[in-house]
């Protein structure tokens, strides 16, 4: 018996990636040979990391695919052709409506993707959610199958690597750092932080900055409107649209923030909101989708995106020390669950299970 995972595209840093990863280790300390396959494998991975999906045959009956589904993608479909046993890791397909205005582009993949997740759903034998979020997700379209929760598994000791230099020697200047990392994309709902910023940065603290860690296209309208916005609040420096960033250097801005803020509309899990407790940085967030589960009564919910008023939330978490160190000793307690023996733990549990009972 073999394991095979397959994921649409894999990549450095990558959430669903860094998941499989940590799957493939935890495959191989339990005996059984695994290797991972992707659609389109991202440099500077190549194939000792991953194969092409298309080198994938002689699949044989006892074995069993891992489908990572996080995206519009053929694999949607083409999963269902094996003959094996098969299992889907729910990462979320995210709304094509959040596209609608800014990408045809990526509103087609969404449509393509959830259109792919609803067809697998009498195909699969077993799923994995990251989020009970997710779960409800897969139950609407129509699983039936045992769906069990589990979390994406963080291997922790990567944030204990050095932070680049330079940013910590730029950013540690004496300025309020809010950060959120995440790509740019509409359901993330960057022009909240933007607008949110604005009165912080006006009413509060002149000396702060926003920065925004995440990937983005030049091209891409929403990115574009995102600057027109900045530049018409009059913010100029003070937001910092980082792109596409090495580990360090993320490492490193973490290491200098002072407050988390996510105010995303659509997460299926939100591994940056965990990456915030491990380095110890409080979190003020929408209680959206599967934010609140993520958090686990930890951190600072809201539900009121007023920008005034989370600029409000932003000044008292920075100034008022007792709530700080309380919001983040139970941050510290979530964490805990997070922790990478636990979720890998879990995962061997449930895949010993998912053998035994289909073998």
């Amino acid at each position: 018996m073999r394991i095979f995972q397959m994921l649409s595209t894999i990549a450095y840093g990558d959430a669903v990636s860094n998941d499989t990863f940590a799957m493939e280790k935890i495959i191989k300390g339990m005996g059984y040979g695994t290797r991972i396959y992707a659609e389109s494998i991202v440099a500077p991975l190549d194939k000792k990391n991953a194969l092409n999906v298309d080198e994938l045959k002689d699949v044989h009956k006892d074995d069993i695919i891992i489908f990572h589904m996080s995206t519009g993608s053929r694999l949607n479909f083409d999963v269902a052709k094996y003959d094996c046993r098969k299992i889907v890791v729910y990462h979320n397909i995210t709304p094509p409506e959040y596209f609608a205005k800014n990408d045809s582009r990526f509103t087609k993949v969404c449509e393509y993707g959830l259109e792919g997740a609803r067809y697998l759903a009498d195909k699969v034998d077993y799923c994995l959610a990251v989020s009970d979020f997710n779960k409800q997700d897969l139950i609407n379209m129509g699983y039936k199958c045992n769906i069990d929760i589990l979390p994406v598994i963080i291997p922790m000791s990567d944030y204990d690597k050095k932070p680049d230099k330079e940013v910590m020697k730029e950013y540690s200047d004496g300025y309020t750092n809010i950060l959120f990392t995440g790509r740019v994309a509409p359901n993330k709902k960057h022009e909240n932080l933007i607008a949110s910023f604005y009165y912080y940065n006006r009413l509060y603290n002149k000396k702060s900055r926003l920065i925004l860690a995440g990937s983005f296209r030049q091209d891409d309208p929403y990115y574009i409107r995102l600057t027109e916005y900045t530049k018409k609040l009059g913010l100029g420096d003070a937001v910092v649209f980082t792109g596409h960033i090495k580990f360090d250097r993320i490492l490193a801005y973490y290491r200098t923030a002072d407050v988390f803020l996510c105010m995303s509309e659509h997460e299926g899990f939100c591994v940056p909101l965990v990456e915030a407790m491990k380095f110890q940085i409080p979190v003020i967030a929408c209680a959206n989708a599967a934010i609140p589960e993520t958090l686990g009564g930890s951190g600072m919910l809201i539900d009121d995106k007023d920008p005034v008023y989370v600029a409000a939330c932003i000044d008292r978490m920075v100034r008022d020390k007792a709530l700080r160190a309380d919001v983040i000793e139970k941050q510290n307690n979530r964490l805990a669950y997070f922790q990478y023996d636990n979720i890998a733990g879990m995962f061997e549990k449930y895949l010993k299970a998912f053998i035994e009972k289909n073998a």
